[in-house]
């Protein structure tokens, strides 16, 4: 039988590290979704599906595709979508390169909707997170995320 590994604890400077991310995170995303829904109407949700298909070439993007860009399960996307067509904001088509897949796709309305929201998502943005930072920061933290991502994506 193998004896269990000894728990790690973390240490004080690790103990803050990570309080103060989860602290910092959960406030910026509150933040920024209360003032998108305000804005715009629109949840953090909806405006990144909006996001990554206005980014995408022709405005759509295979489900699977973009259920992974959003870090986001097929079955919640699938739900997601579903509001979004009874909004008018995107629509699905057949992927005509094979049958079986779906594309969401960017409606009219859905950019008109993005475009109108986000000039004030970029101000949050800037104002609460790229604005409190000097550049060396910003490159850190992006490091940083980038490891972290990169560690749960590929462990």
């Amino acid at each position: 039988m193998d004896t269990p590994t000894p728990t790690r604890w973390l240490d004080d400077d690790e103990q803050r590290a990570w309080r103060v991310l989860v602290e910092s995170t959960q406030r910026l995303f509150d933040r920024l979704e209360h003032e998108l829904k305000a804005d715009s109407g629109l949840d953090f949700d909806r405006y990144e599906v909006l996001v990554r298909l206005s980014e995408a070439a022709d405005g759509r993007l295979r489900m699977s595709e973009l259920a992974d860009q959003l870090c986001m399960s097929r079955s919640r996307l699938t739900h997601r979508i579903d509001t979004m067509e009874d909004e008018g904001l995107v629509e699905r088509r057949q992927c005509p390169e094979d049958g079986r897949g779906m594309h969401a796709c960017l409606t009219a309305d859905g950019r008109l909707r993005l475009e109108a929201a986000a000039p004030g998502h970029v101000e949050g943005v800037r104002r609460y997170l790229i604005d409190v930072l000097d550049r060396d920061q910003i490159a850190a933290v992006a490091d940083a995320m980038a490891r972290v991502a990169a560690a749960i994506r590929d462990g």
